[in-house]
């Protein structure tokens, strides 16, 4: 193969997986990269050309349209995903035209059903890097990638006005934030980051995570400064009795286990507390693991404190995950709404007298957050809410709603502490810009 070519083929499947097949990019891109052999910097650039187009999907199709006499069949062959993935290298990465032109016009040649339009392939690409770039400020970017019904949702829990500044925020790629075992200073410096007032270190430069100081020897794990928030609203855990429900992958454990309490994590998959547990070992933390259905589990004990990170929509995750914009569907919330409910009513029961549940979720939906709380507080007269004030763990007043639960939104942005990395050259401040959309409601059994 031409240099270059086995991360765009690669890419290319994954595209088609997402949006063919409806599978995850997360899965589809370990499957991929995995068959193609692909280890490094091409398994970035497959990463990130899938990522861009996922991300960016509206705005090439539009694009790609405008230059064809007659549609294409978007669904039978690599075609399609083969002009997706050229378009995105030349109007959002800014790759070499020979480059991204002649590699898809290969791909084209190397798949069956798509080699005969290798001719179509080359000429649309050609224009698209002639053309395509004085096209794009015209098109409305979150008009036509962010789906319909999400950013119909989003203004009715937000209004107009932030429902468009959330859609903007979600198509920027996330920065870096990784939650450190101890001296986080230190460690911005040693890796070039600059520490959140959350206490996250955000990085602006990318690379592969494997290869950074501090990952072998578990210095440090990948939490986005909103995820790592709910384990830390907790408070002082040392010496406490703690379950973590839904736990896996395991950063919101190893935050607990780091600050003295005693953990219990569970999770409905073997294969995820498997992938837990290798992270704890990284880490060099321990906790005891329960492969179980946390709707269904009920030991014969109950704990100081109950953290549930429920399964959602994962909205609040766009960023990261470009997928979702493609894979959920309005009918998804209500399905999730309810199974939500039902781990809510089972984490309840293991909450001793005087101990604390912590709910949370990366949704934006208000059904998914606010108001599945709101259900459960009037199901469960003996749970109060205990309000998150302005300035605990770094949370900044405007991320709090009137009743005092945690909601940040993709644009927010932690403040970040002095250091070298907030002088990045004008331009490169957007790397340090905006985080998850999250959800945390701190409830408290009554004695």
């Amino acid at each position: 193969m031409p240099p270059g070519l086995a991360a765009r083929e690669a890419a290319v499947r994954v595209i088609a997986a997402v949006l063919n097949e409806g599978r995850s990019f997360e899965a589809a891109a370990a499957k991929q990269f995995e068959d193609y052999g692909l280890e490094g910097r091409d398994r970035g650039l497959a990463r990130l050309i899938a990522a861009t187009v996922l991300r960016r999907q509206g705005e090439l199709e539009a694009i790609l349209d405008s230059y064809l006499q007659k549609p294409l069949q978007k669904q039978k062959s690599l075609l399609w995903p083969i002009l997706l993935a050229g378009a995105a290298q030349l109007l959002f990465l800014q790759m070499p035209p020979h480059a991204a032109v002649g590699l898809a016009v290969d791909q084209a040649r190397r798949d069956r059903q798509a080699a005969h339009f290798n001719k179509l392939v080359n000429a649309l690409l050609r224009r698209v890097s002639r053309e395509g770039a004085e096209a794009l400020p015209a098109l409305d970017g979150v008009a036509l990638n962010i789906p319909q019904w999400l950013m119909t949702r989003w203004r009715e829990n937000y209004g107009a006005d932030t429902a468009r500044k959330i859609g903007a925020a979600s198509l920027a790629e996330a920065p870096l934030d990784i939650s450190v075992k101890s001296d986080p200073q230190a460690w911005a410096e040693k890796l070039g980051g600059t520490v959140l007032a959350t206490g996250s270190v955000r990085l602006a430069a990318g690379g592969r995570i494997e290869d950074m100081p501090g990952f072998s020897e578990g210095a440090w794990w990948v939490q986005d400064a909103a995820a790592a928030l709910p384990a830390k609203l907790m408070g002082d855990v040392r010496g406490k009795s703690i379950v973590d429900l839904c736990a896996a992958p395991g950063g919101k454990t190893a935050q607990l286990v780091s600050a003295g309490a005693e953990v219990t994590a569970l999770d409905l998959s073997p294969q995820r507390i498997e992938r837990l547990q290798q992270n704890l070992a990284r880490l060099g933390l321990s906790a005891e693991t329960v492969a179980a259905d946390a709707g269904e589990w009920a030991p014969e004990r109950t704990f100081d404190g109950v953290l549930l990170d429920v399964p959602c929509t994962a909205t609040g995750t766009i960023r990261r995950h470009p997928d979702i914009l493609r894979l959920k569907r309005l009918e998804d919330i209500a399905a999730l709404a309810e199974i939500q409910s039902r781990l809510l009513d089972q984490a309840a029961k293991l909450v001793a007298p005087g101990g604390m549940l912590l709910y949370c979720t990366c949704s934006l939906d208000a059904e998914e957050g606010e108001r599945q709380v709101a259900r459960f507080r009037e199901r469960n007269a003996q749970f109060r809410l205990a309000p998150i004030k302005a300035g605990e763990s770094g949370v900044a007043a405007e991320w709090l709603t009137a009743r005092g639960e945690l909601r940040t939104l993709p644009f927010h942005t932690p403040s970040l502490t002095p250091g070298h990395a907030t002088e990045l050259p004008t331009g490169e401040q957007d790397k340090l810009v905006g985080m998850d959309g999250f959800y945390a409601a701190r409830l408290v059994r009554q004695s």
